[in-house]
């Protein structure tokens, strides 16, 4: 692992990217970030480039945050993550999708990691001296939010791995049986280059397929799971714009 003098380059914000508000969301698929675009406009929210991503930033509210995505895969989140960190992110909630491991988990219910087994490669070269983790103030935080407004959350450990087409029902019955929720591409990393940059992040995730079953079974393309992922994207903003975060002032 090189010494932080020998990185060749490092994540900056350039004259063209905006100096962001301390809070935001990072939506990991295409349809929450389609969905925050829509939403951006009623905030009057101004569009910035991201990569292949979107960043919407609004600074004339009471209350300013952000929103940017799509990032697919841990190192296009990565990417998005540092460069959001550049411009000044300092609290960001991270919303995807997770594969069930547990039979008590069904398509739409919510799951709030507590930490991640990483089995993706952009972790390990982000030296830090603690396990990926949600901010655990945070997480409470977000916990209590959602509560009053949609399913019981599930908090827990899960699974973060870049190969979803080599996932195996031994891989998947070891996980089971050790306790871990669910399965996802994005949140060790998300956690990792969040501890080592050291900012707060926390994650809410969709139950979008299950793995517990003999054959796949996915449900991110049934309009109950649909309607669930629009309210959710509805309540994390809410819960930016409206929650004691890092917000100035509050």
């Amino acid at each position: 692992m090189p010494a932080p003098d020998d990185v060749i380059i490092s994540p900056a914000r350039t004259p063209k990217d905006p100096v962001l508000p301390p809070v935001g969301l990072l939506f990991v698929n295409p349809s929450e970030a389609k969905r925050a675009a829509v939403l951006a406009k009623k905030y009057r929210m101004v569009e910035y480039s991201l990569f292949n991503s979107r960043l919407f930033a609004s600074a004339n509210d009471d209350t300013p945050f952000f929103m940017a995505g799509p990032a697919v895969g841990a190192p296009m989140a990565v990417l998005c993550l540092e460069k959001l960190i550049a411009c000044g992110a300092g609290t960001i909630i991270v919303m995807g999708w997770c594969g069930a491991l547990q039979p008590s988990l069904s398509p739409g219910d919510l799951v709030l990691p507590t930490l991640a087994r990483s089995a993706e490669g952009t972790s390990a070269h982000y030296p830090i001296n603690c396990s990926a983790a949600s901010d655990a103030g945070l997480l409470q935080q977000l916990a209590s939010s959602l509560k009053p407004h949609v399913p019981e959350p599930c908090l827990g450990p899960i699974w973060t791995t870049d190969a979803p087409y080599r996932e195996t029902r031994g891989t998947i019955q070891n996980l089971q049986a050790e306790g871990l929720l669910a399965v996802d591409m994005e949140f060790s990393a998300l956690c990792t280059v969040a501890a080592f940059r050291g900012i707060r992040l926390a994650a809410v995730m969709l139950v979008s397929d299950l793995l517990y079953v003999r054959d796949w079974r996915p449900a991110f393309h049934t309009k109950s799971f649909k309607h669930c992922s629009r309210q959710l994207v509805e309540r994390l903003i809410d819960f930016c714009r409206n929650s004691p975060l890092d917000h100035p002032g509050k």
